[in-house]
């Protein structure tokens, strides 16, 4: 789409001063996908340079907020990954552009990098116009449905998974009203070798829900905390699904996932 109120695109590595009316551009799916009239400049982040992904000292795995969805998925033949990469359900033509960082900024309940960093003990590194970085849990940087902790000018630079969250086992669920829909639910579920046991929702919810158990629960025990967990308000509630239903699968799945996580 055409967006006729911007008029200017600059280098993010010459850039300087924010005002009223820029965004980062990264991959752009979202941004050109409809009306922006509240922009009026780019601050374009394509020629940073940044390494898509690389593995630190000690195992644990840094992924630059540029990283495209396709990136991620060449990367590694994890599941989990691949299984968060095909829950966009998008043409390589989208995964060829989209980011996992516009993905976590964009801050849509459905959006499967959000998913993936938060169940995987993602940290944030956020970094302020004037340089100052700081860190945040990737489970705790959306806040809302297409909200999120970023302050203005603020830049999601990059998110780094622990070597100890990539060692544990994984299951997967994502349910949509119809085939190739945007996830109403998406849940996942962790186990490390001392049995310590997490399930992360999202999709069904507002923003990341993330439980975690000394041990495996049982059903009761799994139920009842994900209703402790998620007050009403925060069950999402739009065209793709109502709360009650999103409710239902989401406990529905997660004990799928506690069984074959036993």
């Amino acid at each position: 789409m055409d967006l006729n109120t911007v008029l200017e695109v600059c280098d993010a590595r010459e850039f300087q001063d924010w005002r009223t009316g820029d965004a980062w551009l990264g991959g752009g799916t979202y941004l050109f996908s409809e009306p922006q009239p509240h922009l009026r400049r780019f601050v374009d982040l394509s020629r940073t340079g940044w390494t898509p992904l690389r593995w630190l000292q000690g195992g644990a795995l840094e992924i630059a907020a540029t990283c495209t969805v396709a990136d991620l998925f060449r990367f590694t033949d994890r599941p989990l990954f691949r299984e968060c990469c095909n829950a966009f359900l998008a043409s390589f033509k989208i995964w060829n552009m989209a980011t996992v960082g516009g993905n976590l900024c964009n801050s849509l309940p459905a959006g499967p990098m959000i998913s993936l960093t938060a169940a995987l003990d993602g940290e944030c590194m956020l970094r302020a116009q004037d340089g100052v970085l700081r860190w945040v849990p990737a489970a705790e940087f959306v806040t809302g449905a297409g909200e999120n902790v970023l302050r203005a000018g603020e830049l999601l630079r990059s998110v780094t998974l622990p070597a100890a969250a990539l060692a544990r086992r994984t299951a997967f669920r994502q349910a949509s009203l119809y085939g190739l829909g945007r996830s109403g639910v998406l849940v996942i579920g962790t186990r490390d070798r001392s049995g310590a046991f997490a399930v992360t929702i999202t999709a069904s919810t507002t923003r990341p829900i993330v439980l975690r158990f000394r041990l495996r629960p049982s059903e009761t025990e799994l139920g009842t905390a994900i209703d402790q967990a998620v007050p009403e308000d925060v069950w999402f509630d739009d065209i793709h699904g109502l709360p009650q239903w999103r409710r239902h699968m989401t406990l529905r799945l997660a004990e799928e996932i506690r069984r074959e996580l036993a």
